[in-house]
């Protein structure tokens, strides 16, 4: 199978401080992976390089085979960040309009595909409301929307159901599935752990290390625990 996302020995610093040491990891189409690990850890940072918005001191990182950043790559990425990053003077609408066209979507494409992402994260009644008035869980709501136009090969995901209601991550979450099915390649970053339990492959980032990297089952098996969060308190405790 394709890989997606391949890194290899991915170091980074800042300053004196080893934020990721030597990380190993791949992804490939078709696959879900989380990756879980406390505030800190490392998480946003992993993403950060392997996207090319951070410079790695050691190692290498391939998206879509690819060194990043890539513009010829990027219309082929989904990718949706830990914080906002949405025109609060325009409308969900124009938003949405504007990160098609970004993502190079036609004219033709454009009403078809804004329709379908707003009903999967079900802003379809609030698009002509400037982003300006929307609640921090429909800006999540919208910069998700926007991370899911143009059919992305990959889609990388920090924190996306931060503030969404349950009812609306199970519809998330059998959107990703169904993504899946299709070949996407898919990386969530997640605090809530039941959501690890849906995943292909969980990666455990505690300090900046890698320190497991296996499916759910094969995770609580080998901890001889029940449950993904068991798995992490007690990797998280064996650390300590």
């Amino acid at each position: 199978m394709e890989k997606l996302l391949d890194l290899q020995a991915i170091s980074k610093n800042f300053g004196q401080q080893l934020v990721l040491d030597k990380i190993n990891f791949d992804l490939i189409a078709g696959q879900i992976i989380g990756l879980i690990g406390p505030s800190g850890a490392g998480k946003s940072t992993m993403i950060k390089t392997m996207l090319g918005m951070e410079k790695a001191d050691q190692g290498e990182a391939l998206v879509l085979g690819h060194h990043m950043p890539n513009r010829y790559v990027l219309g082929e990425i989904g990718y949706m960040a830990q914080s906002d990053a949405l025109y609060e003077s325009l409308t969900g609408f124009e938003n949405l309009q504007f990160f098609a066209r970004m993502k190079g979507l036609s004219r033709a494409e454009i009403p078809e595909a804004i329709k379908h992402v707003s009903q999967v994260v079900e802003l379809t009644e609030h698009l002509n409301k400037f982003v300006s008035g929307y609640s921090g869980g429909m800006k999540r709501r919208l910069s998700l929307a926007i991370a899911l136009l143009g059919n992305p090969r990959l889609l990388i995901l920090d924190e996306p159901t931060v503030g969404i209601d349950p009812a609306l991550r199970r519809q998330v979450w059998k959107e990703l599935h169904q993504l899946k099915s299709e070949g996407v390649g898919i990386l969530i970053t997640t605090h809530v752990m039941d959501e690890a339990e849906l995943t292909d492959k969980v990666g455990l980032l505690l300090d900046g290390k890698m320190i497991a990297f296996n499916s759910p089952i094969a995770l609580k098996s080998s901890y001889g625990v029940n449950t993904v969060e068991e798995v992490f308190l007690k990797a998280e405790g064996e650390l300590e």
